[in-house]
């Protein structure tokens, strides 16, 4: 027997048996097999550090087989192949796309021009978006370069947004359409003091912020990729978005991170021990 999967197949039998067995019996036979798969580790890693010295073609020679390559791999003593380039750009916006989609976005991926650039093409209402620019940039470029790190560039192609870096005031790009009306959302007591509460309304999840008897009211989406940002930590009145780390000055809405956005601001008022929000 020398086919690897045979091989394989011949491990799955016994371990199958094995499986069947009393837990006493298994602990005695998994002891043996931890004990077996110490010793072929370390006399392989013997057995590499003298090929690297002596021979290094022979060394590669080896790993080309495939039943040496398995159990090297199997103890970590190798690294795993690594995907094509194509294949971990795909993974990484897989990555963002969850974001894109819950705001009826999506990215494509155009072209890869070696040896640094990948091309890529926001669509849906990112493709409009203000802030695909930001989205770009601190979004799929990150999650591209974390995958690929030999890519250096990514460049979104027809994509009809245009920003103002200088004197732009951008929204988050995903506030929606809501009523004009004033709606209780909570009591003064609710809202932790120098801290942020969630609550929904219309469909909608706000943050509001306290401090003393200053009230201030966002949507609660990152202006970034709409990540909710309750859970992220406040500190000297500025929350740090928990998915990507964006931090916005709660007293303004302005974002820290990148100063050309803010998020998305609603009118508060209070009456009594209640706060009450305008939706817009």
């Amino acid at each position: 027997m020398s086919n690897l999967e045979e091989l394989v197949q011949e491990i799955n039998r016994f371990e199958a048996i094995i499986s069947e067995w009393d837990e006493s019996q298994r602990c005695v036979a998994v002891g043996l097999k931890r004990a077996i798969e110490a010793l072929h580790k370390a006399a392989l890693t013997n057995l590499i550090k003298s090929l690297k010295q002596e021979s290094m073609p022979a060394l590669r020679h080896a790993v080309n087989d495939e039943v040496v390559y398995a159990v090297l791999l199997y103890h970590e003593l190798v690294k795993p192949p690594k995907p094509a380039l194509a294949q971990r750009i795909q993974t990484a916006l897989e990555e963002v796309r969850p974001g894109l989609k819950s705001h009826n976005g999506d990215i494509e991926l155009v072209a890869i021009k070696p040896p640094d650039t990948v091309e890529v093409k926001l669509t849906g209402t990112c493709s409009s978006c203000l802030a695909s620019t930001l989205t770009l940039s601190q979004g799929v470029e990150q999650a591209i370069k974390n995958h690929c790190p030999e890519i250096t560039k990514v460049v979104a192609v027809n994509n009809n947004a245009t920003v103002n870096t200088v004197n732009s005031s951008l929204i988050s790009p995903f506030s929606s359409q809501l009523t004009s009306t004033w709606v209780k959302v909570a009591t003064i007591e609710q809202v932790p003091e120098l801290g942020v509460l969630a609550v929904q309304l219309a469909g909608t999840s706000l943050i509001l912020y306290r401090r003393g008897v200053t009230f201030r009211c966002y949507r609660n989406a990152c202006a970034h990729l709409g990540n909710p940002l309750e859970k992220g930590k406040v500190e000297n009145g500025i929350i740090t978005c928990p998915s990507h780390g964006f931090e916005y000055n709660l007293e303004t809405g302005k974002c820290l991170t990148a100063p050309d956005i803010s998020l998305q601001s609603y009118q508060v008022n209070i009456k009594g021990d209640k706060v009450f929000v305008k939706l817009q």
